[in-house]
């Protein structure tokens, strides 16, 4: 039975790769070379059954996405069927709008570009719709989660107290009756934005409904640990011995800390 879940993490992929993104063939690979390894992807609702104890089988992955960019519709929704994986993607309710689906569609810029593009309110250029969503959806590849609803730094935008905890639980709570709406469900998974939090957001986001929390850190997944700090492991623009090597080593729980240790992850 397996000792401890490899979470990854993925944001874009798309023929420009770069900052958080990994362009189709490499993203390939790896699913490919996991495929032909023997591992399987997880859903988060597995996620939650071993925390609490429960076994899973070896070579069990789960595979997130951040944010819900169009690029996972046009390139990672596809490969992920041909390999027949199924990922999660949390997204910012926010920022995804309306419209038919977009077939063929070919401009997928940079992480810098995206992010410029919906600073500047055409977000819709670079984001999910709904409609891309609900596919995904039917489709088996995703499924959705809260990544908040603005994605926004609070310790940037507020100073810590009172004010901060009712703007975050706002947020959170407009993410929520979002995704209730537009899916008819909101799980109790949320992302943090840029996996940054305080200790006083933990009780916000439980109070919200939110009890199983992402970060971006490294940190073993094994039974019984907190929900509320969930590690995954950030991937790169590397092949498939490469994502093979990260498998092992963070299903490995010795093997996991031992190289936590060396690389000066406390």
């Amino acid at each position: 039975m397996l000792k401890a879940l490899p979470v990854l993490m993925y944001h874009h992929i798309s023929p420009a790769p770069g900052l958080v993104t990994l362009a189709p063939a490499t993203f390939r690979q790896q699913l490919e070379a996991m495929a032909r390894a023997g591992w399987k992807s997880v859903t988060t609702q597995a996620l939650e059954a071993f925390y609490a104890g429960r076994p899973l089988p070896d070579k069990s992955v789960l595979i997130t996405f951040d944010d819900g960019y169009l690029d996972n519709f046009v390139h990672a929704h596809p490969i992920l069927a041909e390999f027949g994986f199924t990922a999660t993607l949390f997204v910012v309710t926010g920022w995804i709008g309306e419209g038919p689906v977009r077939r063929g569609w070919q401009d997928c810029p940079s992480h810098k570009e995206c992010k410029a593009r919906i600073a500047a309110g055409a977000a819709d250029s670079v984001m999910l719709r709904w409609s891309e969503i609900e596919a995904m959806q039917s489709a088996g590849t995703f499924e959705f989660h809260s990544h908040t609803h603005r994605h926004t730094r609070w310790d940037k935008s507020l100073p810590p107290g009172a004010a901060r905890r009712e703007a975050l639980g706002a947020d959170l709570e407009q993410s929520r009756q979002t995704l209730q709406a537009r899916l008819g469900n909101c799980s109790t998974h949320l992302c943090w934005p840029q996996g940054y939090f305080e200790p006083d957001y933990l009780q916000v986001a439980r109070s919200r409904g939110f009890c199983h929390l992402y970060t971006t850190r490294p940190d073993l997944n094994l039974p019984g640990n907190d929900p509320l700090h969930i590690g995954r492991l950030v991937t790169k623009e590397k092949g498939g011995r490469w994502i093979r090597s990260r498998l092992r080593i963070y299903a490995t729980p010795w093997l996991g800390r031992l190289y936590n240790a060396l690389k000066g992850q406390p």
